[in-house]
């Protein structure tokens, strides 16, 4: 279900219209008004300040460095960074959340506006709009134990927030999947946060109505908590798939919050949708208003790094890459510096082949980082070398590789070791190529009247000289003598 329009039972066309709220846990070592530490997986209630608990008396105290992460944030967004914002008070009543009020922002966000440019698989290029980024801080964690005892765990209460939220701009599952994907990216390029979905580093709440083509937007249903990329699209599958289902039944649709089952991949009501009003927004007293000066904020735009869609562009007009190469190289950050140290002075396709293809399947099978690799760029750009220059061949260069990569041992070591090194002397290939000939007389006359069968004489070859012999030498002087 990858397009906009799904057919009802009546035949009838429905068009999805999806927005997305993200949230993304800040990279910061302290919460947003508290100095707990965040480390993901400590014993639970064991990073809890007295602000985080809301013990009477205790006021916040707003981390700078949360504010510049969501500053930089808005800047990669291109949004419009407000240098007056307002924390408030979204009063709500759960037992993971002590102070009975989260604190946030509302009216007077951090960052208004913004765009992120998405291209969904087998589809167009668009651009989702961004309506607003503002900070607020995180509940705990209520976990339910068998019975009817529930326990709570306080050490995300406070964690710093950035939510995200588009217009409802998405028409399709594959559309919002490519929307937090590129978010995500985006995050993880200006080091704002880890992107770790599975960790709860970010999480996506989906708005999804349906309607007539050309009708007005219907009633809305939002789904909770997916930290999956997969379930995201499961999700608003099955939810489009409900609400039509009750569109053409002739019945309405409740705004309502619904969760989202991976185990059946189905969503069910959780509760009644609330309106802005429902959460008796105000400013909070404690803390004043947020005043930026435009020079911190020229200051910190001045250090952004090169951002995704740039850099796919420029790898793309720099290097002559195609552009499914510049994605598979810039979904990392590292990996595409990788790649352009590597590609320095040498041919950037034949680089952009080996990184993405040998380097990045090895990666994955061992389970490593980019980073944490035993092949350096200088190393593996060696490596290229030898064979630019015919000294090994490149069947010789995977095997040289994959010492490499489980060694770390430089490339010239091994091919010394080895003896490796590739054979180009004309007289002691022409051998080789003799000895052939005169083994094979009958397919001798076969290919002088069938020259493809060439390949499998210089396969001879390289089987008697254990791939050392030059193949482009070795075909030259078979086409000499089979033409003489």
């Amino acid at each position: 279900m990858s397009d906009a329009y799904i057919k009802g039972a009546s035949g009838d066309d429905w068009e999805m219209v999806i927005g997305l709220e993200v949230h993304a846990q800040i990279r910061s070592e302290a919460k947003l008004f508290s100095k707990a530490p965040t480390a993901f997986g400590a014993l639970p209630n064991s990073q809890v300040s007295l602000v985080d608990a809301a013990m009477p008396g205790m006021l916040p105290v707003l981390n700078r460095f949360c504010v510049e992460q969501g500053v930089r944030a808005g800047l990669g967004l291109h949004g419009r960074i407000n240098l007056v914002s307002v924390f408030e008070r979204k009063n709500y009543f759960y037992p993971d959340l002590p102070q009975g009020y989260q604190i946030s922002q509302y009216l007077h966000p951090l960052v208004s506006g913004g765009e992120v440019v998405i291209r969904p698989e087998g589809g167009e290029e668009m651009t989702v709009r961004i309506e607003r980024l503002h900070l607020e801080q995180d509940a705990g964690k209520s976990m339910h134990e068998t019975g009817d005892v529930s326990l709570v765990d306080l050490n995300r209460s406070g964690i710093a927030l950035m939510e995200i939220v588009s217009h409802p701009d998405m028409r399709s599952p594959a559309q919002a999947q490519a929307y937090v994907r590129e978010l995500r990216l985006l995050l993880r390029y200006l080091a704002v946060c880890d992107g770790n979905m599975e960790e709860g580093s970010l999480r996506a709440d989906v708005n999804l109505s349906m309607r007539r083509p050309g009708e007005d937007l219907g009633t809305r249903c939002e789904i909770k908590n997916l930290n999956s990329i997969r379930f995201i699209g499961q999700a608003i599958e099955f939810e489009a798939a409900r609400q039509v289902e009750l569109l053409e039944a002739g019945e309405s649709i409740k705004q309502e919050t619904r969760l989202f089952d991976i185990h059946t991949g189905e969503t069910r009501s959780m509760r009644s949708k609330e309106e802005a009003h429902d959460y008796r927004y105000f400013p909070d007293p404690d803390l004043p208003p947020l005043c930026l000066t435009q020079e911190w904020v020229d200051s910190i735009e001045s250090n952004l790094p090169e951002l995704p869609q740039d850099k796919r562009t420029r790898l793309i007009r720099q290097y002559k890459l195609d552009p499914y190469d510049a994605d598979v190289l810039t979904a990392n950050r590292d990996n595409a510096d990788f790649f352009e140290q590597v590609a320095q002075g040498r041919d950037a396709k034949l680089v952009a082949n080996w990184v993405t293809g040998d380097f990045f399947a090895a990666l994955n099978k061992s389970k490593q980082s980019i980073n944490e690799s035993k092949i350096t760029p200088e190393s593996l750009g060696e490596l290229l070398d030898l064979v630019a220059k015919g000294d090994i061949s490149g069947r010789i260069a995977k095997e040289v590789f994959v010492i490499m990569f489980e060694s770390g041992t430089p490339p010239n070591k091994i091919i010394e070791e080895k003896n490796w090194k590739q054979i180009s002397d004309i007289n002691a290939l022409e051998k080789y190529v003799d000895d052939v000939i005169a083994a094979n007389p009958d397919k001798v006359e076969q290919a002088r009247s069938k020259p493809q069968l060439i390949g499998w004489f210089i396969a001879q070859v390289l089987k008697a000289s254990k791939n050392q012999a030059n193949p482009k030498i070795v075909s030259e002087l078979f086409q000499k003598k089979l033409n003489s």
